[in-house]
């Protein structure tokens, strides 16, 4: 358990708080590539870090992310003419480029546009579907280094986005909770012969009836990675079914792949109380995986059917998530559409903060300890001046070369040893492996002896 002020640091990312300033030494998500696709098409309001932005692509495709607010006036540049390699005020005409430079002030004498007047402009970069933002000093921004899940400048990259109501950390903790998919998703994640844990139909099928994983934590200079081990259905007498997860510190998580893609997650503060979720399926190159809208129909989290057109949730708290009583009786466990939907009902029903000083943690908790007790420290450190969790420049440049791991390993076998080259060997061999004859889910898989 946390004590108030520990989870008071682990949680607050407006203004001047230590975690606000680790993301800032970090490239932050700051939106979809998709949004502002259009050069000359419409700006779209962004919120990161309790800071209230614009983003837009001008008339050369160059992407601009800058304060929402015009600075003549502070009328909201969202409603703005994207005109000619700038964003015109609607309210006196004033034209900021991409850059910040106010280039045009028709309302004042000619000799006031000098290209003096700056407005707050961040330095912005497109890679793996997103367009990433600078948000520290300029002094300090150091050169974006790929993720471990957009590799390469090809790589194949499907994206759930869903914004939530409630802070980063309580939503990260759930990517890092291994436990709880054979309870909360055992309606779609579901024990079968099979070598390894592969979609099928409307969900996923896991070699493993195991509900109490045995959790093993070891920390890195990234932030730190877990093996969930549990007893295969087959072969218990001599391998383990081990998933290991990476957290990358400050909001990433390298989730155990299938046999079609990788799965990651980054957890992006809005504020102190709401957080963008971001859901990938990834492949190194630009074949092969899932495409963007199956993916995000597979999750039950499309644009105009689950989510409206800004990524919020149409099934939400005022609806109680659309929950089906009726399925629940007819076994469905939830009754809730949608794995990610499932994980958000948990995640905002905690409160907006959760306080985590009334938590009664177990066994199966040992990743949560784990990634709270890195992030608190990290956030005592950068406090007292010191460095930034994972913002070295090696630390940085190993990111896109990290892999999580799926499948079994003899009980000899020590998961810490496994390298990148193992893991994405072990990853191509899975997703090469035949189905299973028995591979059809099976909900009544007797345990092993």
């Amino acid at each position: 358990m946390l004590t108030h002020e520990e989870n008071e640091l682990l949680c607050r990312v407006e203004g001047d708080a230590p975690m606000g300033r680790i993301m800032r030494s970090h490239w932050i998500p700051a939106c979809l590539s998709e949004e502002i696709a259009e050069a000359d098409g419409a700006p779209v309001p962004v919120r990161l870090l309790g800071e209230d932005l614009v983003a837009w692509r001008d008339s050369d495709g160059a992407v601009g992310l800058m304060d929402r607010y015009c600075p003549h006036r502070r009328a909201s540049l969202v409603f703005g003419r994207n005109e000619d390699c700038g964003l015109r005020c609607l309210y006196h005409g004033w034209k900021v480029d991409v850059k910040g430079n106010v280039v045009e002030m028709p309302s004042e004498p000619a000799e006031a546009c000098n290209n003096k007047v700056k407005h707050k402009a961040y330095a912005t970069h497109e890679h793996g579907g997103f367009v990433w933002a600078w948000m520290g000093a300029e002094a300090d921004r150091v050169p974006f280094a790929p993720p471990p899940w957009a590799p390469n400048a090809d790589s194949k990259v499907s994206i759930v986005k869903i914004n939530i109501d409630c802070n980063w950390a309580q939503v990260l903790e759930g990517a890092i909770d291994s436990a709880h998919s054979s309870s909360l998703h055992s309606s779609d994640i579901v024990p079968s012969k099979v070598a390894g844990t592969r979609p099928q139909g409307s969900g996923f099928v896991r070699p493993s009836t195991d509900k109490a994983p045995r959790i093993q934590v070891h920390n890195t200079d990234y932030g730190l990675k877990y093996a969930a081990i549990r007893r295969p259905i087959q072969n218990a007498a001599t391998l383990d079914y081990v998933r290991m997860t990476l957290f990358v510190a400050p909001f990433t998580v390298i989730i155990p792949p299938n046999a079609m893609y990788g799965l990651a997650n980054v957890n992006i503060p809005i504020d102190d109380t709401h957080t963008v979720f971001y859901f990938m399926a990834w492949n190194e190159g630009p074949v092969g995986g899932i495409d963007t809208e199956e993916w995000r129909k597979f999750l039950g989290a499309q644009v105009g059917i689950d989510l409206d057109e800004r990524f919020n949730k149409l099934r939400n708290l005022s609806n109680n998530y659309l929950q089906d009583r009726q399925a629940m009786k007819n076994g469905n466990f939830t009754g809730i559409r949608g794995i990610p939907h499932q994980d958000i009902a948990m995640w905002e029903t905690m409160g907006p903060i959760a306080d985590r000083t009334h938590d009664r943690l177990g066994a199966s908790d040992q990743a949560i300890v784990g990634f709270r007790r890195v992030m608190v420290d990290a956030a005592q450190r950068t406090a007292a001046g010191g460095d930034c969790i994972g913002a070295a420049p090696a630390v940085m440049q190993q990111q896109a070369g990290l892999r999580s791991f799926e499948g079994m390993l003899s009980k000899q076998a020590d998961w810490r040893h496994l390298d990148t080259a193992q893991a994405q060997a072990a990853q191509r061999d899975s997703a090469a492996a035949p189905a299973s004859p028995e591979a059809a889910p099976a909900t009544n898989v007797a345990e092993p002896a």
